[in-house]
């Protein structure tokens, strides 16, 4: 079965085919009219979709060799994201479900980045996925595929959210993520203490007091001496930063791997392209015996190869889509998944956030 991705939750327009053996292709438009903003402006973002959805699919397509030859379905994200973004994507994969008549499937965001692992791998179930983004970070137990049990989430910002925040509290350029990973490479993660949070509360998480950690310090500087102190001390700082945000992460994640006794972990989303949380990573699953999944750094941020996958896995349990399908900008996590789980994940119960 041959399934067209189609991306447009924030600011990558993305298209993508893959026929469940293979990824035949996929192509990403990215957005740089954000960067003077500071962050994602939603109305730019979607005009921005709007103006390259047509080449971009026409590029997948061609790519992957169907000139004679349509998909068997059109997958697209129906959120969560930006409201605009999403409805150019949607609204577009269902023009081509009508003039094709073929099947949209709607395909969650946050689902997606967790089965962008397949891309290259087999990861083998049950295992426990950490999603960790600009916007979500979240644990889930993944018992088959489409069932998911959520363990743990962020109760502010979340980890990605934090880099940016931070990273223009450094003056770096938005999205900060990628440079202070950059920098962080040369620098040294003692530099300065930086607070973990809730490391010993359940599985969820808190960034947004370590945003307020680094602004209180950087405050304590002389004013006069700031710029100075933040140039000069940039790498170390960086490196600080993201020891603290990483250390968090596996933590959790390891907590997790333990809890459900699974031999399998993925860590997926933007975030998890960073070189020290994989690593950080790496070295968790070598001590756990456990088999580590991570998507290629490609496959990290928004993508239309992990919406085509996804949706490939919803076709074969035939979880097709009506043309009334509706995005929707945020999603309550519970628990989700179709057909929903019957059961918690082993030695996790609903009462995990009290869980010492």
């Amino acid at each position: 079965m041959i399934i067209l991705g189609i991306e447009s939750s924030c600011d990558e327009t993305a298209a993508a085919v893959y026929d469940g053996e293979r990824l035949r292709s996929n192509v990403i438009a990215s957005q740089s009219d954000h960067i003077r903003f500071g962050g994602i402006v939603p109305e730019l973002a979607s005009r921005a979709h709007e103006r390259v959805i047509v080449p971009t699919v026409a590029r997948a397509l061609e790519e992957a060799g169907l000139r004679d030859e349509l998909p068997d379905a059109i997958a697209v994200t129906e959120g969560p994201g930006l409201m605009g973004s999403l409805l150019v994507g949607l609204c577009f994969a269902k023009g081509l479900s009508i003039r094709w008549k073929k099947p949209v499937i709607g395909v969650n965001h946050i689902d997606a980045h967790i089965y962008a692992a397949y891309i290259d791998e087999k990861p083998k179930l049950p295992f426990v996925s950490l999603v960790v983004s600009g916007g979500h970070t979240q644990i889930f137990y993944v018992s088959e595929p489409l069932q998911h049990i959520l363990m743990g989430q962020t109760r502010d910002d979340a980890a990605g959210e934090a880099f940016d925040k931070i990273g223009k509290l450094l003056g770096l350029d938005y999205p900060a993520g990628p440079e202070i990973d950059r920098l962080a490479g040369n620098g040294d993660p003692g530099f300065f203490d930086f607070p973990r949070a809730m490391l010993k509360k359940g599985l969820d998480f808190s960034f947004s007091g370590l945003k307020t950690a680094v602004l209180y310090y950087l405050q304590d500087v002389p004013e006069n001496n700031r710029s100075d102190f933040i140039r000069e001390n940039r790498e170390d700082l960086c490196a600080s930063i993201s020891a603290a945000i990483t250390d968090v992460l596996i933590h959790k994640l390891e907590k997790a791997a333990k809890k459900t006794g699974v031999r399998s972990v993925i860590i997926a989303g933007g975030v998890s392209a960073n070189s020290m949380l994989r690593e950080k990573a790496r070295q968790m699953a070598r001590k756990n015996r456990l088999t580590l999944h991570i998507p290629h750094p490609r496959y990290c941020t928004d993508n239309a190869a992990m919406i085509a996958v996804t949706g490939w896995f919803k076709a074969q349990k035939g979880l097709f889509d009506s043309l009334h399908l509706k995005p929707y900008a945020r999603h309550q996590w519970t628990r989700y998944g179709m057909p929903q789980p019957q059961a918690d994940p082993p030695c996790c119960s609903s009462r995990h956030r009290s869980d010492p």
